[in-house]
């Protein structure tokens, strides 16, 4: 098998060898292997739509969601032309709105300016809104089998457990070559189905190994975070179009009260309202709302 990048790229000390790496990896991705319906497509918009959807949130939410958004934005033409308000409401239950509206102007950009092509590069990919190192090498490999550095949470997890057992505070630095050198030239998409099957099933029977990362960071809460209050007002907009903004802080303190809360004072309302209308949420047409 032909390896990616630099073969000698320094292995951990102690560790099993690379042969046996692989090797183990290979036959734990088979033993796990999940059937996902964004898997062995060709399509570089329904990979990306998959990749973006997987960003912080649980594989089981994004099977309720990807099949129904490929229905109603089957092409980058096609979510590009969409409605701010329809995309939004497409994504409610998947959190972090700020993905779909990055996506939406990622496709923009495209139809505006490639024909409604993504680019075949991850360089390319890159320019466009919201689209990390991550996700651009997750398209490369999942839709055009091109070998690169694909390091999120379940491969991370798969080097920490396998490469360096029990060690804290290991950096992406030192995995990035790893990475690189164990990816197949031939077959990159196989190879990191089966780092993220492996990864899914070692997080399902232990402590994550990933919080063993240099990077890691647990999740704020969101029960009554800043980001909870977004929501409820997209949510709230999305539903009602034209609230007025009385009626919409008065729902806001309700939703607040309703979970044993305190109402929310008029300058966190205003200054959340003003965030969400200057990053495009919904817009302020005379007295009322509108996504």
């Amino acid at each position: 098998m032909r390896l990616a990048g630099d073969r000698a790229a320094a292995w951990p000390e102690g560790a099993p060898s690379r042969e046996a790496f692989v090797g183990k990896v290979r036959e734990e991705g088979r033993l796990h292997h999940r059937d996902l319906p964004w898997r062995y497509l060709d399509d570089p918009y329904a990979v990306l739509v998959s990749e973006v959807m997987l960003q912080q949130t649980q594989v089981a939410r994004v099977l309720k969601h990807w099949e129904r958004w490929m229905a109603l934005f089957p092409t980058v033409d096609s979510l590009a032309a969409a409605g701010t308000a329809d995309v939004l409401a497409q994504w409610q239950g998947l959190g972090y709105n700020r993905r779909a509206l990055a996506l939406k102007r990622a496709c923009e950009e495209c139809s505006a300016t490639r024909e409604g092509r993504l680019p075949e590069t991850a360089e390319e990919l890159m320019e466009l809104p919201g689209i990390g190192p991550a996700t651009a090498a997750g398209v490369m490999a999942f839709a055009f089998n091109r070998p690169g550095v694909y390091l999120e949470t379940n491969v991370r997890t798969v080097f920490l457990h396998e490469l360096f057992p029990g060690r804290e505070g290991v950096a992406d630095r030192e995995l990035v070559p790893l990475v690189a050198a164990t990816c197949p030239e031939d077959d990159a998409r196989g190879w990191y189905y089966a780092l993220l099957d492996y990864g899914a099933h070692l997080k399902s029977i232990m402590a994550n190994p990933s919080r063993r990362s240099a990077h890691h960071t647990r999740q704020s809460a969101f029960e009554g975070s800043r980001r909870q209050k977004r929501a409820e007002l997209v949510r709230v907009v999305l539903a009602e179009p034209g609230i007025g903004e009385d009626e919409l802080a008065r729902r806001l303190d309700a939703f607040e009260r309703a979970a044993g809360r305190d109402a929310v004072d008029a300058a966190t309302f205003a200054s959340i309202v003003s965030d969400l209308v200057t990053e495009g949420f919904f817009r302020q047409e005379g007295e009322g709302f509108w996504a």
